[in-house]
């Protein structure tokens, strides 16, 4: 996929204002100091799209974001660790499980990790409660460029290891870096197989 072009839409932290309209959308979230910024700037070629920022925890809004003028990238607050007052921080993990539980235009979600770490339990969490609500997901892990390639490898099987403890299968899964863009093609063509597998449903074939 070729991103020809990248909006703003809205930010709110109510679900019921989101966009209205059938476009499908793809969610990214993960812990607060991971790398989403980041991230979605390297997917859309865009260098400051969505806001980066030395300061964990900036993200606390649901953003919408129109890519190709035909699907919706929406960047979520992180979980985890946030400068941020914990009656703030109950509001916007409020309108993270409402965003999941309501939105019916969510394709799939994206669950960003960062690879240099041990498979830490408040993303475990996460993950175990997506699986619980029937949301369907993969784990995108940042920062590889950190990591020589059998650090790489081993992080990963580490989480392959922990996710079949209770899991029947591992969660599709990305790994990529943000400075020299690697796994991006990856990403991008797995959106845009689940948009193309979408219309060919909508027009019952």
């Amino acid at each position: 996929m070729h991103i020809k072009s990248a909006e703003f839409i809205m930010s709110n932290s109510d679900v019921a204002k989101c966009p209205k309209g059938l476009l499908p959308e793809y969610a990214f979230i993960g812990r607060s100091n991971v790398g989403k910024s980041s991230l979605i700037n390297m997917l859309t070629s865009r260098k400051s799209l969505a806001k980066t920022s030395g300061r964990p925890g900036k993200t606390q809004l649901i953003n919408h974001f129109l890519i190709n003028k035909n699907w919706h990238l929406v960047d979520l607050p992180g979980y985890g660790y946030a400068r941020v007052s914990k009656n703030a921080k109950k509001t916007f993990q409020k309108f993270i499980t409402q965003y999941f539980g309501l939105r019916e235009q969510l394709v799939t979600a994206f669950v960003l990790v960062d690879i240099r770490h041990d498979p830490q339990p408040i993303d475990l969490e996460f993950m175990q409660w997506l699986g619980e609500h029937g949301i369907p997901f993969s784990i995108i892990f940042t920062k590889a460029d950190k990591l020589k390639p059998n650090a790489i490898l081993r992080h990963v099987e580490d989480y392959k290891k922990v996710l079949l403890e209770t899991w029947e299968d591992m969660p599709k899964y990305f790994i990529t870096s943000s400075s020299n863009e690697a796994g991006k093609d990856d990403v991008l063509n797995y959106i845009d197989e689940l948009n193309e597998n979408m219309d060919l449903k909508s027009n019952g074939i």
